[in-house]
Formats: structure tokens, sequence, C-alpha cells
């Protein structure tokens, strides 16, 4: 007899000729070599089902690599647009106190050179830098008239005000700004006691 797989003529056989002991367990398992070594038969339905698993199994382990790789996708998008924004609040916190200084020469100009073309240059290049800053969603924080806001506001003083009831912005010494939603740079003011 050669150690092919036995069929089941071949082991019904091969039954007859096993001596009592073992031999009505080997015959019932299906599994028997000539040098009696145990070996699995199966059949073409347990093949199948065998066969169905490990399909099922590798394409378990697909769909998970996959998402594992579409998260992981997201992970590095939502990793490269924080560091987008975090370079984009250094860059600005570093332009806001040019802004101010910007800012507080056109509003303490003299009247007389107001109208000069010089003058009107540096409108320009205020206007712009504040236009820069609205493309990069970067927006002032509105302070005067508004109830005090320790998210937006930073109080300096607070101030007994005629006619004004108390908690609210009366005066801003320096423009707040934020960056979407995130503050980055609260603003300064006087509150109404």
């Amino acid at each position: 007899m050669s150690e092919d797989r036995l069929t089941g003529k071949e082991t019904e056989s091969v039954e007859d000729q096993l001596p009592e002991t073992g031999a009505k367990e080997a015959a019932d398992s299906g599994q028997m070599h000539e040098n009696g070594e145990e070996a699995a038969e199966l059949t073409v339905e347990e093949q199948l089902v065998q066969a169905e698993a490990k399909a099922a199994e590798y394409l378990d382990g697909w769909q998970r690599a996959r998402a594992e790789f579409a998260n992981a996708r997201k992970r590095l998008e939502r990793g490269r647009i924080e560091a987008y924004s975090s370079a984009g609040v250094d860059y600005v916190t570093k332009l806001l106190p040019i802004i101010d200084d910007f800012g507080r020469a056109l509003n303490s100009a003299p009247a007389a050179i107001v109208s000069d073309p010089w003058f009107e240059g540096l409108d320009l290049v205020n206007r712009k830098l504040q236009s820069m800053l609205e493309s990069m969603d970067v927006r002032p924080i509105e302070a005067v008239g508004q109830p005090f806001d320790p998210n937006f506001h930073e109080a300096l003083s607070l101030r007994p005000v005629d006619d004004v009831e108390s908690g609210i912005v009366i005066e801003e010494l320096q423009t707040g700004y934020r960056l979407g939603d995130k503050v980055i740079r609260p603003s300064l003011v006087n509150v109404s006691e």
C-alpha cells in the first residue's frame, strides 16, 4: 500500500486487515498510513468549510487593515491641518505687534498730514495687513460694549461708569484676535464696575 490518501474503499479493506486494537478507531477517523502515521483526510464539504473559514478570516483581516489605513490617513490629515494652523498662529502672533504699531501710528497722526499721499500709502499698507489676517481667518475680537468674557477679554481695571451696567467692556486698550474659534490673543480692556 502507498502513502497516498486512502479513499473510502481502501479504508474498508484496510479495516479488515488491521488488528482489533486501535483498528476501529483508525478506521473511524478515516486516517492511517502504511507506516502508522496519522494523516488528515477531509471530505470535499469539510475542505469547503475550511476554505470558507480561511476566506472569511482573510477578508476580516483585509477589512481591518483597510480601516486602519483609512484611520491613519485621517490622523495624518488632522495632524497636517493642526501643524499648519499652529504655524499660522505663530506667524500671526509675531505680526500682531507690528499691526498694533501701525494702528497706533495711524490713529495718532496729526490732522495736517492725513491728506498727504505718503500717509495714504501707510494706511494702504495697514489695510493690506488687515486683509491678510482676514484671508488667514484671523478676526479681531469685539470688545467695547460687549459683556466681559474672560475667554476673550483680559481686564486691566474696573471703573465706575454712569449709565453703563456692571460687567460691560468700556474701553479696549489692545485689540484681541482669534483664529477661527481659537483665541490667539485676548483683548486688553477696562470694564465697568
